[in-house]
């Protein structure tokens, strides 16, 4: 498992890094594929709980909702959010009939707020003024944390963090986890020449690290709900998409507002 883990690593890595690179297109089109997979993973737990989606409205939604950003009006994604659910309840009513219909729509809605709306922050990160630096400051640190985690509480892990949700997940990986992110999070920062002193390069690496944590404990509950171990099998060693997107989802719409609150 850990050399399938580090072979996909080796392969996905360098295209992240070229996406991020590029911009516009490449990174958007790179956050709508794993946008939709994800979605349709989503969905697929959602089946596993014996509900069924509306897999197309949510897909459509999502799709919509990534280009907001290129929007010149800045209420588009109010409009993309209330036509969204408008339409979707105008779909429930023609599944009157259906006992599950209700919990249908509320697992279709929920796939687009979770995936869809978070994953919109990644463009909008992206498309700021040096948003490539802030985007690789972003993702390094999450991949410190996930790495830091995922080694040190494998070699030394014994206190189980979550054990209802997650067993596997303990404290000392844990604090490796914080501990590589608060790293990654100075050294890179202070490398890009970020705006930001080195306690806020450090303070907001913990912020990450623990909206990573959050975002990976939520994907285990889900996954534990419907009793899979992975979203899917999609990546070797790592499952499936939206097990990589967990520990992001929250954090693009954490650096976008630090940047608008501390930067701005």
């Amino acid at each position: 498992m850990l050399r399938e883990r580090i072979l996909t690593s080796i392969i996905g890595l360098p295209l992240v890094i070229a996406a991020v690179w590029f911009g516009t297109p490449w990174f958007s089109i790179l956050i709508a594929a794993a946008t939709i997979f994800g979605i349709i993973e989503f969905y697929r737990l959602a089946n596993l709980a014996n509900s069924k989606p509306f897999i197309a409205i949510g897909i459509v939604w999502s799709v919509l909702l990534l280009l907001t950003p290129y929007c010149p009006d800045a209420h588009c994604t109010s409009v993309v959010m209330t036509g969204g659910i408008a339409l979707s309840l105008v779909w429930l009513l023609g599944k009157a009939s259906d006992s599950m219909a209700f919990s249908n729509w509320a697992w279709t809605v929920g796939g687009v707020v979770y995936i869809g709306w978070m994953a919109t922050y990644w463009i909008l990160l992206r498309n700021l003024e040096s948003g490539m630096l802030w985007t690789f400051w972003t993702l390094f640190t999450i991949f410190a944390s996930d790495i830091g985690a995922f080694f040190i509480g494998r070699k030394w892990g014994k206190h189980a963090l979550a054990r209802v949700i997650s067993p596997k997940k303990t404290w000392e990986g844990a604090f490796g986890g914080l501990f590589s992110s608060i790293v990654i999070s100075i050294v890179f920062g202070i490398a890009f020449s970020l705006p930001l002193s080195w306690w806020q390069l450090g303070l907001f690496g913990i912020g990450i690290n623990l909206l990573a944590q959050i975002g990976d404990l939520i994907e285990s509950l889900l996954k534990r709900n419907t009793h899979v171990k992975n979203a899917s099998n999609l990546l070797p060693g790592h499952g499936g998409i939206l097990d990589r997107l967990d520990s992001l989802l929250l954090n693009g719409a954490f650096v976008y507002y630090i940047i608008f609150f501390f930067i701005k």
